[in-house]
């Protein structure tokens, strides 16, 4: 009499033995690939955490800088060694000057110019305060706004100073839903609103007082250039 084949005698038929094999290998192969993912989800993590922790103490020490240079810019506030040129106000080791004259954009930007300075780029959020308190004073009607030097006229939505450097979002003060770049009420506008204005006679929330505007509407505005040292002696040598 012919015997059994073992896996017969065992009571096991061969492609039983085939699937749990191949079974056990699977859920080898799942083990593996689930411990891979936990692997790269926790090296993940900790380059997100520590990317984290990066953002905040650079964001701190930028803070901690501003803080500084607010600080110098107000010491030089009062420096007598300073000085501005008579209709200049000084503020900041910076002369200002508040145009009586409404104008473009552009032709503010001329006028500025001619007077050997530029309409204003404003570096902290000390001077927009400034700024700010200065334009309640002196505007006399809720459109009487002043120029500044920030545009996007040479790419939309790329907003960048006068010296050419882009918009710190850092400290960016628009007003509500500013920038809207509104074309007109007809189109009329097809470039839409393309040049900063700032000011609110009443006084802005949390010094937000930004509206972009068409660039060729008339306003007045603010120039800036740097003050220049003076000739006390003993003091400024």
């Amino acid at each position: 009499m012919m015997s059994r084949p073992q896996s017969f005698i065992e009571g096991e038929a061969p492609d039983s033995r085939h699937a749990k094999s191949n079974r056990r290998s699977k859920v080898t192969a799942e083990r593996v690939a689930l411990v891979v993912l936990c692997i790269l989800l926790a090296a993940a993590l900790i380059v997100i955490y520590r990317l984290s922790f990066d953002k905040i103490r650079t964001n701190k020490e930028l803070e901690n800088l501003e803080h500084h240079k607010m600080k110098c810019e107000s010491n030089l506030t009062d420096d007598p060694c300073y000085k501005c040129e008579e209709g200049w106000e000084q503020h900041g080791g910076k002369c200002y000057y508040f145009s009586i004259r409404k104008s473009s954009w552009e032709q503010s930007r001329d006028e500025c110019r001619a007077k050997g300075g530029d309409l204003v780029k404003i570096d902290s959020r000390e001077e927009q305060s400034f700024l700010e308190r200065k334009l309640r004073d002196v505007m006399t009607e809720a459109e009487d706004k002043f120029w500044i030097g920030l545009t996007d006229s040479a790419v939309e939505g790329r907003w960048v100073w006068v010296d050419g450097s882009p918009l710190n979002e850092r400290l960016q003060f628009w007003s509500g839903i500013d920038p809207d770049n509104w074309k007109g009420h007809n189109g009329e506008h097809p470039d839409g609103e393309d040049c900063v204005r700032m000011g609110e006679k009443g006084g802005a929330d949390d010094l937000k007082c930004w509206f972009d505007a068409f660039c060729s509407k008339p306003h007045r505005s603010i120039c800036e250039k740097a003050a220049v040292k003076g000739q006390i002696k003993n003091v400024c040598d």
